[in-house]
């Protein structure tokens, strides 16, 4: 199964990186968030990525290319041009980077993929996102019930510190944890190739009506995920992020170094 990654928007909000680099760029421990998504989806053997590529997109194009040499040795015959690699980590990736347009929506990004789905159940998400997500269970899931779309839902991060009290005495304090109330749309989507159908064209925001009649033909399910999961919309959210990993508790590194 094929996993899609969207990874041409501006990232506005992140602007103190986004200025100089596409936002699955905006690194984690030294490491572009966009790694950190892929090794999430390859411990469960999945390696065959479409990446949905836009803004500054010659940076995540470089960045692919220069992977496998940049990691662990080098001998350069500098007279030949010959260059020998050796030693470090090389995931095995398949990876197509696909121009999806400087200003093109979600949707329209996702409607540009079809060609290399191959007309077969993949699997979607963004490239800002980060998960502890179990994929096998997820993917379950999405067959047991024949729906086209199976959504990931996730209590969404408090923005600040959760009390409880006993009377005026605080019990329990959390530093920023998941709300007990409420959920939304985390990605890590599966998908069935008849959503191509919900999708107008470029100007297309999938989750706007693409999503809203998925649900109203009663063809949008959600896995509800209980656990850790976390975008980085804001330079804040990059420094948690950050702080989890130089800790070594960051729930989303699942796979072995």
């Amino acid at each position: 199964m094929k996993v899609g990654i969207l990874a041409g928007g501006v990232g506005s909000r992140l602007a103190e990186e986004t200025e100089i680099k596409p936002k699955p760029m905006v690194e984690i421990g030294g490491r572009p968030i966009l790694w950190h998504i892929m090794m999430h989806y390859s411990y469960y053997g999945f390696n065959d990525f479409v990446i949905a590529v836009g803004y500054k997109g010659e940076q995540i194009k470089k960045y692919v290319v220069d992977y496998s040499s940049l990691t662990g040795n080098l001998k350069v015959s500098v007279r030949t041009r010959h260059v020998e690699t050796s030693g470090g980590y090389r995931p095995d990736w398949n990876v197509d980077l696909v121009d999806t347009g400087i200003a093109t929506l979600t949707g329209g990004r996702i409607k540009r993929l079809a060609p290399y789905f191959d007309n077969e159940t993949f699997m979607l998400t963004w490239g800002d996102g980060v998960s502890d997500v179990n994929l096998n269970k997820l993917i379950d899931f999405h067959k047991s019930h024949g729906k086209l779309a199976t959504l990931t839902a996730v209590r969404p991060p408090a923005r600040f510190g959760h009390l409880q009290f006993e009377g005026n005495r605080v019990s329990s304090f959390e530093e920023k944890p998941q709300t007990s109330e409420g959920w939304i749309n985390g990605a890590f989507f599966v998908l069935e190739p008849g959503i191509f159908d919900y999708i107008d064209g470029d100007d297309t925001q999938w989750e706007g009506e693409p999503m809203k009649r998925l649900a109203a033909d009663g063809q949008l399910m959600a896995y509800k995920h209980e656990s850790f999961w976390q975008c980085m919309d804001t330079l804040r959210d990059k420094r948690m992020l950050d702080e989890l990993w130089r800790r070594n508790q960051a729930p989303w590194k699942i796979w072995n170094d």
